[in-house]
């Protein structure tokens, strides 16, 4: 584990005490909630039976869904804090997941051709570079598996609400691949109980839209669908989160099939 590793480690420990969203358990889930969780859009097909790796997706949320879809889970996680979330909710829900701390960029401790799915939550962002991650996640998956990955909309990475100017939102960023966004920024969010928090959240940089696609493609996955994803609406107050998010969605998700010999033909 690197110096960055341990450095983001560290600040999802303090973002999970704390009480950040991404890091609250869900002990209500139904298999259709579960569902629409993971699958809204039915890209997965049958879920039960599979072998699916919850990448850097530690909490408890998206473990307990897939657990309760039937599926056999493993959650690699670099906080010991949210894999105990992940134990939790299982244990609420009578399941069992597999959990893992580790760096998404070294799957080491996993065979060739381990799982059918990766599903890769929100944190291509919190590494350099992702190249190493889609190399392991093509070794790791069998032929035709799935790997369902969200990240930061590179365009509007670092746009943020309180850039309104009266008429928008002003990008002043320079768009390049792998540049420090955020280096000790602070996260401001309410906890569970409504109390409000600041806590310093975990580095961050910017991977261009060509990086990804092009270098998932060099790896022999093949784009089944990209979605643009955020909670905008258009009718909220300018210069709120919500009509920031109208104007500039914040996430990108993509589905991809790994099936290097289709790539190749």
């Amino acid at each position: 584990m690197d110096d960055l590793a341990r450095h983001n480690r560290a600040r999802w420990e303090a973002l999970a005490r704390a009480g950040c969203r991404f890091t609250r358990p869900m002990f209500d889930l139904t298999p259709h909630t579960a569902h629409e969780l993971v699958d809204p859009g039915n890209m997965m097909g049958q879920i039960a039976g599979r072998d699916v790796l919850c990448l850097a997706g530690g909490g408890g949320q998206q473990s307990a869904a897939f657990a309760l879809l039937g599926a056999h889970v493993t959650v690699l996680d670099l906080s010991q804090t949210q894999l105990d979330r992940d134990r939790q909710a299982a244990e609420h829900y009578g399941l069992s997941v597999r959990t893992m701390q580790g760096d998404m960029r070294d799957l080491s401790a996993f065979g060739n051709g381990s799982f059918d799915v990766i599903y890769h939550a929100h944190s291509l962002n919190f590494i350099p570079d992702p190249m190493p991650v889609f190399e392991q996640a093509a070794r790791v998956l069998r032929q035709g598996g799935l790997y369902r990955i969200s990240y930061t909309n590179p365009f509007t990475h670092s746009l943020w609400n309180d850039a309104w100017n009266g008429s928008g939102y002003s990008l002043e960023d320079i768009y390049r691949d792998g540049e420090v966004l955020y280096e000790d920024a602070g996260w401001d969010f309410n906890n569970a109980a409504g109390d409000r928090q600041v806590v310093e959240g975990p580095r961050e940089f910017r991977h261009t839209l060509s990086k990804v696609v092009n270098g998932l493609i060099g790896h022999g996955f093949s784009l089944l669908g990209l979605w643009e994803d955020g909670d905008g609406d258009a009718s909220a107050e300018p210069g709120s989160v919500a009509h920031c998010e109208a104007v500039a969605p914040p996430w990108l998700v993509m589905w991809w099939r790994y099936d290097p010999a289709e790539a190749d033909g």
